[in-house]
């Protein structure tokens, strides 16, 4: 079974930037949408960004857009979210998710992904 793991997060200044990176073990991630959540202390857990199995259409929340770039290599098999011009509102832990049906905007709902990693911690100091 494919296995998500996230790394990249860390503490940053407000305006600085982060690439998060999402590594799958024990399969390929080439035929997976592709997304990025985020948990905020309190608050339940909102979509961010999100690829098509393709990479050709991607989708943002619109907090992200302008700021955050979703892409992926399936020759590796990862995903990475760049994230440039860092808020502290933007402090959570990101997740990425991977499904194998899951396409268009559906994309953008938590319920319709099958695999999660376990988190990464993102603080942005002001």
């Amino acid at each position: 079974q494919v296995r998500l793991e996230e790394s990249g997060g860390g503490l940053v200044q407000a305006g600085g930037s982060l690439r998060l990176s999402c590594a799958a073990s024990g399969g390929h991630l080439s035929s997976y949408s592709m997304g990025w959540f985020r948990q905020a202390p309190g608050k339940e857990r909102e979509f961010v960004a999100a690829s098509s199995w393709s990479g050709r259409d991607t989708y943002y929340g619109d907090f992200a857009k302008g700021r955050f770039t979703i892409s992926r290599d399936s020759a590796k098999p990862a995903a990475y979210l760049q994230m440039n011009n860092l808020k502290p509102e933007d402090t959570a832990v990101y997740y990425c998710a991977a499904d194998g049906v899951t396409t268009g905007n559906n994309l953008f709902y938590e319920n319709d992904y099958e695999l999660w990693g376990q988190g990464t911690q993102v603080t942005v100091a002001s």
